[in-house]
């Protein structure tokens, strides 16, 4: 029991730093949310904690960052990607890429539907310019996804090891 508490302070502590990251000056869309979203998925038996834990993140920074109507598409697109998280028992790096791909796909569809003429110009127009923003989103997602799960995996191997 005191080694499933040790692992889940470290698996806290490393959400707690890529959130804090997310308020940081980054690249636009370089953000943890997504390796959050895969990462809680695969370290917390309660579904709903893992689900819950990426929407709070993003939320408590959005209070700081900003809120709009814009975050409803960006908090169903998280959903999807713990919803994607618990289906893949393993995360790998095609796992990554679909849920960089689902973000900016629900993403810029609300983008669409919120600013942009409801047409298939609109749509194009709004896919097309958004194509700069997935680089940095799957840049992002690659990155603290691999630093999750890489910092905990050594964090198990040496703080988390039994005696």
């Amino acid at each position: 029991m005191k080694d499933l508490k040790k692992e889940t302070m470290v698996i806290i502590s490393l959400i707690v730093l890529a959130v804090a990251s997310r308020l940081l000056p980054h690249p636009p869309n370089f953000a943890p949310i997504t390796g959050i979203a895969l990462f809680a998925a695969a370290k917390f038996q309660h579904r709903l904690v893992a689900l819950l834990l990426p929407l709070a993140c993003l939320f408590l920074t959005d209070l700081i960052l900003g809120l709009g109507w814009i975050n409803l598409f960006v908090y169903a697109a998280f959903g999807l990607i713990s919803l994607l998280g618990f289906a893949t028992k393993k995360v790998k790096i095609q796992t990554v890429l679909l849920s960089s791909i689902l973000f900016f796909l629900v993403s810029n569809l609300g983008v669409w539907l919120l600013y942009y003429p409801l047409s298939v110009e609109g749509l194009t127009t709004c896919f097309t310019l958004a194509i700069p923003f997935f680089t940095n989103t799957l840049l992002g997602d690659l990155a603290y996804t691999a630093v999750l799960f890489y910092s905990f995996s050594t964090l198990k191997n040496t703080y988390l090891r039994p005696a």
